[in-house]
């Protein structure tokens, strides 16, 4: 079982002080031929409104034989339900790169999470479009293919609506769903200021395709929810979720981040909502039957 979160909630509003103290930030890794620091830079600066910089000192003007799999396994991460379009250009341009930047976003609170998370893919297409051939997330292990980044950044540009902008930031920097064989958990929500979601079902040997396509639904689904339907006042400990009145009924309950450390990009200091079975109500129908491969850059979060 999880620990129960260590944190303060601000009363009567959804925003919360942990007790780490961490800060998130995007780490986004770019990979090029020639990149040149000096307009990688500008570019960076410009594009994210002079908040965004380049790690000069993580700058790399060689390879590093690393990039190949830390991309598999980013790209892989999202399997279950995204759809990436890392094709072979893009596999082709992380083989053939001979330089590697790091850019930093500023840090993230809940209050600037989906500013920045906007910001960072304003960035993004702008180092696409300045000599970068490939780039991925260091802070939630994300990696998409050139065209779906600069489909994503004009996404987010020209939503018209919540659901539209929160749907492409979520598609950008969010893996929804990881199966760790004890539960289904999201990585990438502290990035938009919000907990991640894990939910623990009653695992059975060999579960019915229908059942873990439900599980996986609705982690994905309370997601959106805390995003974009939580309520001003928050959520409680030991309030119900469900997608529809015909789905299982889960109890939320907020448990720290243990599965990775506080100085992990991963790390999301406002802890999982941890979704676990709520009592079957007998009148209701019968229901159908730390090495990071994803992380390149040497040094850990700065706090």
């Amino acid at each position: 079982m999880s620990k129960v979160w260590q944190g303060h909630v601000i009363e009567g509003t959804r925003f919360v002080v942990p007790a780490s103290g961490v800060t998130p930030r995007h780490v986004l890794c770019a990979v090029g031929v020639g990149l040149d620091p000096e307009v990688i830079s500008r570019v960076v600066e410009e594009a994210g409104a002079g908040d965004f910089t380049l790690d000069l000192d993580e700058f790399q003007r060689e390879p590093d034989p690393r990039m190949r799999e830390a991309f598999e396994a980013a790209v892989a991460s999202r399997r279950i339900t995204g759809v990436d379009g890392f094709g072979d250009d893009d596999w082709a341009a992380v083989d053939a790169h001979d330089s590697v930047a790091y850019i930093l976003s500023p840090p993230i609170s809940q209050a600037t999470g989906l500013d920045v998370s906007r910001r960072a893919l304003a960035v993004t297409a702008a180092l696409l479009a300045n000599g970068a051939t490939a780039v991925k997330n260091e802070s939630s292990g994300v990696a998409c293919g050139r065209e779906r980044w600069l489909a994503l950044a004009s996404e987010a540009e020209a939503a018209e609506n919540v659901e539209d902008f929160v749907g492409a930031l979520v598609q950008a920097w969010v893996v929804p769903v990881i199966d760790d064989g004890e539960v289904y958990y999201s990585c990438g929500m502290h990035l938009l200021g919000e907990a991640d979601v894990e939910l623990a079902p009653v695992r059975t040997a060999a579960p019915e395709p229908e059942l873990v396509l439900e599980w996986v639904t609705t982690v994905e689904v309370a997601g959106y929810y805390l995003l974009i339907e939580q309520p001003e006042h928050g959520i409680q400990n030991g309030e119900g979720f469900r997608i529809t009145p015909d789905d299982s009924r889960w109890i939320m309950n907020r448990v720290e981040c243990e599965r990775f450390e506080d100085d992990d990009f991963f790390h999301n200091p406002y802890g999982y909502w941890r979704l676990t079975p709520a009592a079957r109500d007998p009148r209701r129908r019968a229901r159908l039957k730390r090495r990071n491969p994803r992380t390149t850059l040497g040094a850990r979060r700065r706090r």
